[in-house]
Protein backbone atom coordinates (compact mmCIF):
# COMPACT_ATOMS: atom_id res chain seq x y z
CA UNK A 1 0.00 0.00 0.00
CA UNK A 2 1.24 3.35 -0.37
CA UNK A 3 2.76 5.12 2.28
CA UNK A 4 0.48 8.41 2.11
CA UNK A 5 -2.84 6.18 1.82
CA UNK A 6 -1.21 4.12 4.73
CA UNK A 7 -0.92 7.60 6.18
CA UNK A 8 -4.07 9.44 5.48
CA UNK A 9 -5.65 5.78 6.91
CA UNK A 10 -3.69 6.27 10.12
CA UNK A 11 -4.39 9.68 11.13
CA UNK A 12 -7.80 9.18 10.29
CA UNK A 13 -8.04 6.35 12.77
CA UNK A 14 -6.49 8.62 15.38
CA UNK A 15 -8.95 11.51 14.77
CA UNK A 16 -12.09 9.18 15.14
CA UNK A 17 -11.34 8.29 18.71
CA UNK A 18 -10.64 12.27 19.04
CA UNK A 19 -6.59 11.70 19.50
CA UNK A 20 -4.42 14.64 19.99
CA UNK A 21 -1.42 16.53 18.91
CA UNK A 22 -1.37 14.08 16.28
CA UNK A 23 2.25 14.68 14.05
CA UNK A 24 3.43 13.09 11.36
CA UNK A 25 6.90 13.05 10.67
CA UNK A 26 8.82 12.20 7.20
CA UNK A 27 12.14 10.48 7.89
CA UNK A 28 12.80 8.66 4.57
CA UNK A 29 15.71 11.20 4.62
CA UNK A 30 16.87 10.01 8.27
CA UNK A 31 16.64 6.28 8.37
CA UNK A 32 15.76 3.45 5.83
CA UNK A 33 13.93 1.50 8.34
CA UNK A 34 10.53 3.48 7.62
CA UNK A 35 8.94 5.91 5.74
CA UNK A 36 6.99 8.05 8.31
CA UNK A 37 6.85 8.29 12.51
CA UNK A 38 3.17 9.18 13.05
CA UNK A 39 3.09 10.44 17.19
CA UNK A 40 -0.46 10.82 19.08
CA UNK A 41 -1.58 11.75 22.79
CA UNK A 42 -4.49 9.74 24.45
CA UNK A 43 -5.69 11.43 27.70
CA UNK A 44 -5.84 7.92 29.48
CA UNK A 45 -4.85 4.44 29.63
CA UNK A 46 -8.18 3.38 28.14
CA UNK A 47 -7.61 6.11 25.79
CA UNK A 48 -4.16 5.37 24.53
CA UNK A 49 -5.54 1.60 23.84
CA UNK A 50 -8.86 2.54 21.99
CA UNK A 51 -6.60 4.71 19.46
CA UNK A 52 -4.09 1.68 18.66
CA UNK A 53 -7.11 -0.15 18.44
CA UNK A 54 -8.59 2.06 16.16
CA UNK A 55 -5.45 2.00 14.15
CA UNK A 56 -5.17 -1.76 13.91
CA UNK A 57 -8.95 -1.96 12.92
CA UNK A 58 -8.84 0.62 10.18
CA UNK A 59 -5.52 -0.64 8.83
CA UNK A 60 -6.77 -4.48 8.50
CA UNK A 61 -10.12 -3.21 6.90
CA UNK A 62 -8.11 -1.23 4.38
CA UNK A 63 -5.99 -4.47 3.62
CA UNK A 64 -2.53 -3.05 4.95
CA UNK A 65 -0.38 -5.63 7.04
CA UNK A 66 0.24 -4.63 10.99
CA UNK A 67 3.58 -5.87 11.81
CA UNK A 68 3.57 -5.97 15.55
CA UNK A 69 1.60 -4.02 18.69
CA UNK A 70 3.88 -3.02 21.49
CA UNK A 71 2.73 -1.54 24.69
CA UNK A 72 -0.86 -2.56 24.86
CA UNK A 73 -1.02 -3.76 28.91
CA UNK A 74 -0.02 -1.00 29.81
CA UNK A 75 -1.61 1.63 27.79
CA UNK A 76 0.68 4.47 29.12
CA UNK A 77 2.63 4.13 25.69
CA UNK A 78 1.66 1.92 22.43
CA UNK A 79 3.68 1.43 19.29
CA UNK A 80 1.85 0.05 16.30
CA UNK A 81 4.26 -1.17 13.39
CA UNK A 82 2.60 -1.17 10.25
CA UNK A 83 6.15 -1.59 8.47
CA UNK A 84 6.65 1.98 6.22
CA UNK A 85 4.59 3.79 8.92
CA UNK A 86 5.50 3.36 12.72
CA UNK A 87 2.75 4.47 15.08
CA UNK A 88 3.52 6.02 18.70
CA UNK A 89 0.42 7.10 21.17
CA UNK A 90 1.45 8.37 24.23
CA UNK A 91 -0.24 10.03 27.28
CA UNK A 92 0.88 13.60 27.22
CA UNK A 93 3.68 12.98 30.21
CA UNK A 94 5.38 10.42 28.47
CA UNK A 95 5.40 12.19 25.09
CA UNK A 96 7.07 15.08 27.05
CA UNK A 97 9.49 12.87 28.85
CA UNK A 98 10.34 11.09 25.38
CA UNK A 99 10.43 14.10 23.08
CA UNK A 100 10.25 11.93 19.75
CA UNK A 101 9.24 15.19 17.69
CA UNK A 102 12.39 16.82 18.48
CA UNK A 103 14.74 13.29 18.59
CA UNK A 104 13.50 12.39 15.01
CA UNK A 105 13.04 16.29 13.68
CA UNK A 106 17.16 16.96 13.68
CA UNK A 107 19.26 15.46 11.21
CA UNK A 108 22.29 13.59 12.15
CA UNK A 109 24.27 16.18 10.51
CA UNK A 110 22.45 18.98 12.18
CA UNK A 111 23.37 17.45 15.77
CA UNK A 112 26.93 16.97 15.15
CA UNK A 113 27.08 20.47 14.16
CA UNK A 114 24.93 21.52 17.59
CA UNK A 115 27.64 19.31 19.28
CA UNK A 116 29.86 20.71 18.08
CA UNK A 117 29.35 24.46 18.60
CA UNK A 118 28.84 23.65 22.24
CA UNK A 119 31.85 21.03 22.61
CA UNK A 120 29.44 18.46 23.31
CA UNK A 121 29.68 14.38 21.98
CA UNK A 122 26.93 14.38 19.24
CA UNK A 123 24.34 11.68 20.52
CA UNK A 124 23.62 8.74 17.62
Amino acid sequence: MDVRKLQKIVVSALEDIKGKDIEVINTTKLTSLFDRIVIASGDSNRQVKALARSVEDKVREAGAEIVSVEGEDNGEWVLVDLGDIVVHIMQPAVRRYYNLEELWQVTPAQRRRAAAETGESPAA
